[in-house]
Protein backbone atom coordinates (compact mmCIF):
# COMPACT_ATOMS: atom_id res chain seq x y z
CA UNK A 1 0.00 0.00 0.00
CA UNK A 2 1.28 3.55 -1.01
CA UNK A 3 2.16 5.84 1.52
CA UNK A 4 -0.88 8.49 -0.09
CA UNK A 5 -3.36 5.40 0.18
CA UNK A 6 -2.33 4.58 3.63
CA UNK A 7 -2.84 8.48 4.13
CA UNK A 8 -6.24 8.42 2.84
CA UNK A 9 -6.96 5.25 4.97
CA UNK A 10 -5.75 6.55 8.25
CA UNK A 11 -8.38 9.60 7.89
CA UNK A 12 -11.21 7.38 7.03
CA UNK A 13 -10.55 5.00 10.13
CA UNK A 14 -10.25 8.17 12.09
CA UNK A 15 -13.98 9.64 10.89
CA UNK A 16 -15.79 6.11 10.53
CA UNK A 17 -13.89 3.38 12.35
CA UNK A 18 -14.01 2.75 16.05
CA UNK A 19 -10.28 3.70 16.67
CA UNK A 20 -10.55 5.22 20.10
CA UNK A 21 -9.13 2.59 23.23
CA UNK A 22 -11.96 1.09 24.39
CA UNK A 23 -10.76 0.32 28.23
CA UNK A 24 -7.83 2.07 28.57
CA UNK A 25 -8.94 5.77 29.47
CA UNK A 26 -6.29 8.63 30.32
CA UNK A 27 -6.57 8.43 33.87
CA UNK A 28 -7.16 12.13 34.04
CA UNK A 29 -10.98 10.59 35.33
CA UNK A 30 -8.75 9.48 38.52
CA UNK A 31 -7.76 13.36 40.01
CA UNK A 32 -9.78 16.16 41.22
CA UNK A 33 -8.66 19.62 40.80
CA UNK A 34 -8.63 21.32 43.94
CA UNK A 35 -11.91 24.02 43.93
CA UNK A 36 -11.02 27.30 45.61
CA UNK A 37 -14.05 29.27 46.53
CA UNK A 38 -11.68 32.29 48.01
CA UNK A 39 -9.09 32.20 46.08
CA UNK A 40 -9.79 36.16 45.49
CA UNK A 41 -9.49 36.22 41.91
CA UNK A 42 -11.08 37.70 38.93
CA UNK A 43 -11.73 35.80 35.86
CA UNK A 44 -10.26 38.14 33.25
CA UNK A 45 -7.27 38.25 35.78
CA UNK A 46 -6.52 34.45 34.12
CA UNK A 47 -3.87 34.87 31.50
CA UNK A 48 -3.45 31.46 29.11
CA UNK A 49 -0.04 33.09 27.21
CA UNK A 50 2.49 30.80 27.45
CA UNK A 51 6.39 31.21 25.86
CA UNK A 52 7.26 27.99 23.77
CA UNK A 53 9.74 27.62 21.39
CA UNK A 54 11.37 30.66 21.39
CA UNK A 55 7.46 32.21 20.73
CA UNK A 56 4.67 33.28 22.83
CA UNK A 57 1.40 30.95 22.40
CA UNK A 58 -1.92 32.91 23.41
CA UNK A 59 -2.92 29.62 25.09
CA UNK A 60 -0.93 26.18 26.23
CA UNK A 61 -1.92 24.24 23.50
CA UNK A 62 -1.03 22.58 19.83
CA UNK A 63 -3.72 21.12 16.98
CA UNK A 64 -2.16 17.79 17.01
CA UNK A 65 -0.36 15.77 14.15
CA UNK A 66 -3.02 14.78 11.51
CA UNK A 67 -2.77 14.43 8.15
CA UNK A 68 -1.18 15.88 4.64
CA UNK A 69 -0.47 14.53 1.10
CA UNK A 70 -3.79 13.10 0.05
CA UNK A 71 -6.70 14.36 -1.19
CA UNK A 72 -8.28 16.29 1.83
CA UNK A 73 -5.23 17.11 3.24
CA UNK A 74 -4.60 20.56 2.21
CA UNK A 75 -7.85 21.41 3.08
CA UNK A 76 -7.89 20.21 6.56
CA UNK A 77 -4.54 21.54 6.98
CA UNK A 78 -5.45 25.10 6.12
CA UNK A 79 -8.51 24.83 8.00
CA UNK A 80 -6.72 24.30 11.37
CA UNK A 81 -3.77 26.35 10.43
CA UNK A 82 -6.02 29.18 9.83
CA UNK A 83 -7.76 28.44 13.06
CA UNK A 84 -4.70 28.45 15.02
CA UNK A 85 -3.24 31.52 13.69
CA UNK A 86 -6.73 33.44 14.72
CA UNK A 87 -6.55 31.84 18.30
CA UNK A 88 -2.73 32.16 18.39
CA UNK A 89 -2.52 28.32 19.05
CA UNK A 90 0.66 25.71 17.79
CA UNK A 91 0.00 23.36 14.95
CA UNK A 92 1.90 20.55 14.25
CA UNK A 93 1.66 18.94 10.88
CA UNK A 94 1.12 15.73 9.91
CA UNK A 95 3.91 13.23 9.09
CA UNK A 96 6.21 14.55 6.47
CA UNK A 97 7.61 11.52 5.27
CA UNK A 98 5.37 11.71 2.80
CA UNK A 99 7.14 15.05 1.09
CA UNK A 100 10.20 13.81 0.89
CA UNK A 101 9.40 10.39 -1.20
CA UNK A 102 7.01 12.62 -3.55
CA UNK A 103 7.17 16.64 -3.90
CA UNK A 104 4.16 17.00 -5.53
CA UNK A 105 2.16 16.11 -2.00
CA UNK A 106 3.98 19.19 -0.75
CA UNK A 107 1.44 21.58 -1.21
CA UNK A 108 -1.23 20.32 1.21
CA UNK A 109 1.35 20.93 3.76
CA UNK A 110 2.27 24.31 3.08
CA UNK A 111 0.34 26.61 4.88
CA UNK A 112 2.44 29.58 6.01
CA UNK A 113 0.03 31.91 3.03
CA UNK A 114 -2.89 31.32 5.68
CA UNK A 115 -0.74 31.32 9.18
CA UNK A 116 2.02 33.47 8.86
CA UNK A 117 3.11 33.96 12.65
CA UNK A 118 1.78 30.77 13.98
CA UNK A 119 4.39 27.98 15.71
CA UNK A 120 4.43 25.17 13.04
CA UNK A 121 6.19 21.97 14.12
CA UNK A 122 7.12 19.81 11.31
CA UNK A 123 7.10 15.82 11.92
CA UNK A 124 8.60 12.61 11.20
CA UNK A 125 9.10 8.85 12.14
CA UNK A 126 12.32 9.12 14.28
CA UNK A 127 12.47 5.11 12.33
CA UNK A 128 13.00 7.10 9.41
CA UNK A 129 15.93 8.27 10.23
CA UNK A 130 17.79 4.76 9.03
CA UNK A 131 16.24 5.87 5.43
CA UNK A 132 16.70 10.26 6.11
CA UNK A 133 19.96 12.18 6.99
CA UNK A 134 20.85 15.31 8.57
CA UNK A 135 20.41 17.09 5.04
CA UNK A 136 16.98 15.82 4.71
CA UNK A 137 15.46 16.69 7.46
CA UNK A 138 17.01 20.90 7.44
CA UNK A 139 15.04 20.28 3.85
CA UNK A 140 11.71 19.43 4.89
CA UNK A 141 11.95 22.10 7.81
CA UNK A 142 12.71 24.80 5.03
CA UNK A 143 10.07 23.08 2.36
CA UNK A 144 7.42 23.43 5.43
CA UNK A 145 8.94 26.93 6.04
CA UNK A 146 8.20 25.21 9.89
CA UNK A 147 9.93 26.43 12.93
CA UNK A 148 10.78 22.88 14.85
CA UNK A 149 10.53 19.57 14.32
CA UNK A 150 8.83 16.07 15.72
CA UNK A 151 9.97 13.51 15.75
CA UNK A 152 7.38 10.80 16.56
CA UNK A 153 8.49 7.07 17.86
CA UNK A 154 5.69 4.41 17.44
CA UNK A 155 6.65 1.12 17.43
CA UNK A 156 3.31 -0.92 18.31
CA UNK A 157 1.69 1.23 15.55
CA UNK A 158 4.49 -0.02 13.11
CA UNK A 159 4.23 -3.73 13.94
CA UNK A 160 0.68 -3.71 13.44
CA UNK A 161 1.07 -1.79 9.99
CA UNK A 162 4.28 -4.28 9.03
CA UNK A 163 5.97 -0.68 8.33
CA UNK A 164 9.51 0.35 9.84
CA UNK A 165 9.81 -2.27 12.68
CA UNK A 166 13.35 -2.25 13.43
CA UNK A 167 14.09 0.56 16.20
CA UNK A 168 17.46 -0.49 17.06
CA UNK A 169 19.76 2.27 17.08
CA UNK A 170 17.49 5.16 16.40
CA UNK A 171 18.34 7.06 19.54
CA UNK A 172 22.07 7.18 18.64
CA UNK A 173 21.16 8.31 15.16
CA UNK A 174 19.30 10.80 16.86
CA UNK A 175 21.84 11.86 19.11
CA UNK A 176 24.25 11.78 16.71
CA UNK A 177 22.46 14.26 14.31
CA UNK A 178 21.79 16.95 17.41
CA UNK A 179 22.05 19.74 18.15
CA UNK A 180 19.96 21.01 14.62
CA UNK A 181 19.41 24.80 13.83
CA UNK A 182 15.94 24.64 14.97
CA UNK A 183 14.30 23.01 18.43
CA UNK A 184 13.66 19.43 18.30
CA UNK A 185 10.89 17.59 19.66
CA UNK A 186 10.60 13.26 20.11
CA UNK A 187 6.61 12.08 20.82
CA UNK A 188 4.44 8.98 21.07
CA UNK A 189 1.91 8.67 18.62
CA UNK A 190 -0.76 7.61 21.34
CA UNK A 191 0.41 4.59 23.56
CA UNK A 192 2.61 6.44 25.55
CA UNK A 193 6.32 7.31 26.81
CA UNK A 194 6.82 5.33 29.96
CA UNK A 195 9.71 5.95 32.60
CA UNK A 196 12.08 4.04 31.00
CA UNK A 197 11.45 6.01 27.67
CA UNK A 198 12.53 8.98 29.84
CA UNK A 199 15.00 7.93 31.08
CA UNK A 200 16.75 7.18 26.92
CA UNK A 201 15.84 10.70 25.99
CA UNK A 202 17.51 12.25 29.13
CA UNK A 203 21.03 13.98 28.21
CA UNK A 204 19.15 14.35 24.55
CA UNK A 205 19.34 18.67 23.86
CA UNK A 206 15.59 18.24 22.58
CA UNK A 207 13.31 21.24 22.94
CA UNK A 208 10.12 19.55 24.59
CA UNK A 209 8.94 15.83 24.95
CA UNK A 210 5.02 15.09 23.98
CA UNK A 211 4.39 11.76 26.32
CA UNK A 212 1.17 11.41 23.96
CA UNK A 213 -0.37 9.36 26.05
CA UNK A 214 -2.94 5.91 25.76
CA UNK A 215 -6.65 7.05 26.33
CA UNK A 216 -7.56 8.50 23.19
CA UNK A 217 -7.16 7.19 19.83
CA UNK A 218 -4.74 3.82 19.51
CA UNK A 219 -3.04 3.86 16.68
CA UNK A 220 -2.62 0.43 16.87
CA UNK A 221 -6.76 0.25 16.35
CA UNK A 222 -6.42 2.46 12.80
CA UNK A 223 -3.69 0.51 11.57
CA UNK A 224 -5.86 -2.89 12.01
CA UNK A 225 -8.95 -1.01 10.50
CA UNK A 226 -6.75 -0.21 7.93
CA UNK A 227 -5.57 -3.79 7.15
CA UNK A 228 -8.38 -6.12 8.01
CA UNK A 229 -11.44 -3.33 8.11
CA UNK A 230 -12.09 -4.43 11.63
CA UNK A 231 -10.26 -4.22 15.18
CA UNK A 232 -8.65 -8.42 15.03
CA UNK A 233 -6.83 -7.99 17.84
CA UNK A 234 -8.52 -5.74 20.40
CA UNK A 235 -6.09 -6.56 23.59
CA UNK A 236 -2.81 -5.75 21.87
CA UNK A 237 -4.76 -2.41 21.23
CA UNK A 238 -5.13 -1.28 24.48
CA UNK A 239 -1.53 -1.73 25.29
CA UNK A 240 0.10 2.09 26.42
CA UNK A 241 0.96 3.63 29.21
CA UNK A 242 -2.32 5.90 30.50
CA UNK A 243 -1.87 9.91 29.92
CA UNK A 244 -1.95 10.56 33.07
CA UNK A 245 0.56 8.07 34.17
CA UNK A 246 2.93 8.84 31.48
CA UNK A 247 2.54 12.55 32.57
CA UNK A 248 3.81 12.14 35.81
CA UNK A 249 6.69 9.24 35.02
CA UNK A 250 8.14 11.42 32.09
CA UNK A 251 8.10 14.65 34.42
CA UNK A 252 9.38 13.11 37.28
CA UNK A 253 12.87 12.12 34.72
CA UNK A 254 12.65 15.01 33.01
CA UNK A 255 12.22 17.65 35.46
CA UNK A 256 12.73 20.79 33.65
CA UNK A 257 12.03 19.64 29.70
CA UNK A 258 8.76 21.14 28.39
CA UNK A 259 6.18 18.50 28.38
CA UNK A 260 3.29 18.47 25.93
CA UNK A 261 0.52 16.11 27.31
CA UNK A 262 -1.89 14.81 24.24
CA UNK A 263 -3.58 11.81 23.86
CA UNK A 264 -7.55 11.90 24.55
CA UNK A 265 -7.19 15.26 26.16
CA UNK A 266 -10.08 16.38 24.78
CA UNK A 267 -11.50 18.73 27.18
CA UNK A 268 -10.47 22.01 28.67
CA UNK A 269 -11.21 21.09 32.13
CA UNK A 270 -8.63 17.44 31.49
CA UNK A 271 -6.06 20.07 29.97
CA UNK A 272 -5.89 21.65 33.13
CA UNK A 273 -5.43 18.66 34.79
CA UNK A 274 -2.73 17.96 32.56
CA UNK A 275 -1.15 20.78 33.79
CA UNK A 276 -1.33 19.99 37.24
CA UNK A 277 0.19 16.81 36.78
CA UNK A 278 3.82 18.22 35.00
CA UNK A 279 2.31 19.23 31.61
CA UNK A 280 3.67 23.18 30.42
CA UNK A 281 1.11 22.26 27.35
CA UNK A 282 -1.59 20.46 25.65
CA UNK A 283 -1.94 18.93 22.51
CA UNK A 284 -5.30 17.42 20.99
CA UNK A 285 -5.83 16.24 17.26
CA UNK A 286 -8.75 13.88 16.06
CA UNK A 287 -11.51 16.02 17.54
CA UNK A 288 -10.56 18.33 15.47
CA UNK A 289 -10.71 16.29 12.18
CA UNK A 290 -14.55 16.69 11.33
CA UNK A 291 -14.68 20.47 12.41
CA UNK A 292 -11.61 20.56 9.94
CA UNK A 293 -13.64 19.35 7.01
CA UNK A 294 -15.97 22.09 7.54
CA UNK A 295 -13.50 24.87 7.64
CA UNK A 296 -11.99 27.10 9.84
CA UNK A 297 -14.41 28.93 11.50
CA UNK A 298 -15.39 25.35 12.82
CA UNK A 299 -12.09 24.60 13.76
CA UNK A 300 -12.15 27.83 15.50
CA UNK A 301 -15.13 27.60 17.57
CA UNK A 302 -14.08 24.46 19.11
CA UNK A 303 -10.92 26.10 20.20
CA UNK A 304 -12.58 29.08 21.33
CA UNK A 305 -14.89 26.81 23.46
CA UNK A 306 -11.81 24.48 24.14
CA UNK A 307 -9.42 27.26 25.39
CA UNK A 308 -12.93 29.21 27.51
CA UNK A 309 -13.62 26.05 29.72
CA UNK A 310 -9.68 25.88 30.15
CA UNK A 311 -9.78 29.35 31.41
CA UNK A 312 -12.81 28.72 33.81
CA UNK A 313 -11.33 25.81 35.37
CA UNK A 314 -7.63 27.37 36.09
CA UNK A 315 -10.43 30.78 37.88
CA UNK A 316 -11.73 27.66 39.58
CA UNK A 317 -8.80 26.43 41.19
CA UNK A 318 -7.22 30.09 41.66
CA UNK A 319 -4.72 30.14 39.36
CA UNK A 320 -3.63 33.19 37.23
CA UNK A 321 -1.73 31.37 34.80
CA UNK A 322 -1.18 27.75 33.53
CA UNK A 323 2.17 27.34 35.38
CA UNK A 324 0.22 28.36 38.66
CA UNK A 325 -2.04 25.13 38.06
CA UNK A 326 1.07 22.60 38.54
CA UNK A 327 0.31 20.45 41.87
CA UNK A 328 -3.32 21.79 42.43
CA UNK A 329 -5.38 18.41 41.68
CA UNK A 330 -5.82 15.04 44.11
CA UNK A 331 -6.63 11.55 43.32
CA UNK A 332 -10.36 11.22 43.17
CA UNK A 333 -11.58 8.83 44.71
CA UNK A 334 -9.26 9.56 47.58
CA UNK A 335 -7.36 6.97 48.63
Amino acid sequence: MSTLERKRKHLEACLHGEVAYQRTTTGLEGFRLRYQALAGLALKEVDLTTPFLDKVLKAPFLIGAMTGGEENGERINLALAEAAEALGVGMMLGSGRIVLESPEALRSFRVRKVAPKVLLIANLGLAQLRRYGRDDLLRLVEMLEADALALHVNPLQEAVQRGDTDFRGLLERLEALLPLPFPVLVKEVGHGLSREAALALRGLPLAAVDVAGAGGTSWARVEEWVRFGEVRHPELCEIGIPTAQAIREVREVLSHIPLIASGGVYTGTDAVKALALGADLVAAARPLLRPALEGPEAVAAFLADYLGEMRTALFAIGARTPKEARGRIEPWPPK
